[in-house]
């Protein structure tokens, strides 16, 4: 595997980890401070388990399909999710979509909790909530890893560099005691978005059998890093240009 890739691969795994592990940890913490901590551990644990035999089952199976098969389907798999984040992270940028607030997050999940106070479940009700946020969250984190991973034949990398980021998250939450309202996590996503789109380029070409100029990732991905990086930078500026024009005229 080329230098360039495993750059990649590190890089998009660890961001993207790090950007919905955050997210997981606004809501275990609702749940933690407004409920109960039992329950939302308990609920953290299990959907951790069911995402590592997810990658256990998932990951090794994917081996055994013919590499340009397996090339395409995951090049194809990562133009989708890459283009989805670097889609959002435009719209953020732009202001045409709402920045994520984990304050905001943070508050919503404590004021939904607040109202089961009198309910019987109320405990079994915080596990799923602790449950689902971290599942849910941490689903695009086990695509990523298994679909770079297996690509690439780097699938024990991939799982260690996600989580090393998850340490680190939880680390971090741990020490501050509240959700990280202060990453950018705008700035991490768009990161993601360029990275996955670039990786997953390359792959969909290689299982198309494209002849890539110089003929190694060492040579394409950082092209394509860049590519990506300046088209999305450049329709933030017309996008902010056409914004501006418009409260002009108005």
């Amino acid at each position: 595997m080329s230098t360039s890739a495993t750059v990649v691969l590190i890089g998009a795994v660890f961001l993207a980890c790090a950007v919905e592990m955050v997210e997981a940890l606004t809501i275990v913490l609702a749940v933690g401070k407004t409920s109960s901590w039992r329950s939302a551990l308990e609920g953290t644990a299990v959907a951790l388990f069911s995402l590592a035999v997810l990658v256990a089952i998932f990951g090794p199976s994917l081996i055994t399909v013919p590499i340009e098969t397996l090339r395409l389907i995951v090049g194809s798999v990562l133009l989708v999710f890459g283009l989805q984040w670097l889609r959002k992270a435009i719209l953020r940028s732009t202001g045409l979509k709402a920045r994520h607030d984990e304050d905001l997050a943070y508050a919503e999940a404590v004021a939904e909790l607040e109202a089961t106070a009198t309910r019987p479940d109320r405990d079994r009700f915080a596990f799923v909530m602790a449950f689902k946020g971290v599942f849910l969250e941490g689903l695009e984190v086990v695509i990523t890893v298994v679909t770079l991973g297996t690509s690439s034949h780097r699938l024990g990398l991939a799982a260690t560099t996600a989580f090393v980021a998850l340490l680190l998250v939880i680390l971090i939450g741990m020490l501050v005691a509240k959700q990280l309202s202060s990453v950018p996590e705008n700035a991490m996503k768009m990161t993601v978005g360029v990275l996955t789109t670039a990786y997953g380029t390359f792959w969909t070409g290689e299982g198309l059998h494209v002849a890539w100029p110089g003929g190694s990732s060492d040579v394409m991905l950082p092209v394509f890093v860049v590519l990506y990086g300046v088209v999305a930078f450049v329709l933030i500026q017309i996008v902010r240009a056409s914004q501006a024009k418009l409260t002009v005229a108005s």
